[in-house]
């Protein structure tokens, strides 16, 4: 079974001060591109490092997550604190994933420079970070997604099949 951990980093959605809407239009992508059935792990939490830490742990390890979405505090607010946390927690760091999305953004707003998205991998997990707007959450995964399945092939993760209607994943050849 493929099972696929979405994880909205916010202060004030994981206090209910207003909904997780970033989580849920990471998940509605993931449904849309992804096809055959799959199961989430899908929390909310603050912007604490320690939380964060243990909560992509536990996804990756306990859960056996192939893939590991986080939403938000990705920015350089002091309280934005994702991308240190993924970096603490993974074996290998996949620079391309934070140039890649960094590259696509600027295409539509000029602060995308600001963004410390990384991705990286731990055990058999690929963890991607994301902006925390759901348009910006669109532009990026877009971005990146072709290269997501074959990278979970490529760690031993399960295969992930897309419609390739509307996402079209690159394998080369044979794989």
């Amino acid at each position: 079974m493929i099972r696929i951990g979405v994880l909205n980093i916010s202060d004030r959605a994981s206090a209910g001060v207003y909904s997780d809407e970033p989580g849920q239009a990471c998940l509605a992508l993931l449904r849309e591109w992804i096809t055959g059935s799959f199961e989430t792990d899908y929390k909310v939490i603050p912007d604490e490092q320690p939380v964060i830490e243990a909560e992509l742990k536990r996804m990756a390890d306990e859960a056996g997550c192939c893939l590991v979405v986080t939403t938000g505090g990705t920015g350089p607010a002091p309280r934005d604190v994702t991308p240190e946390a993924t970096m603490a927690v993974c074996e290998k760091l996949l620079p391309g994933f934070g140039e890649q999305m960094r590259a696509a953004s600027l295409k539509f707003v000029p602060t995308a420079i600001l963004s410390r998205a990384v991705a990286g991998i731990r055990g058999r997990t690929l963890i991607v970070n994301l902006p925390g707007r759901p348009k910006a959450i669109r532009e990026n995964l877009e971005a990146v997604f072709p290269a997501i399945p074959y990278c979970i092939d490529l760690i031993g993760g399960p295969r992930i099949e897309t419609n390739e209607a509307v996402m079209k994943p690159f394998r080369p050849k044979g794989a």
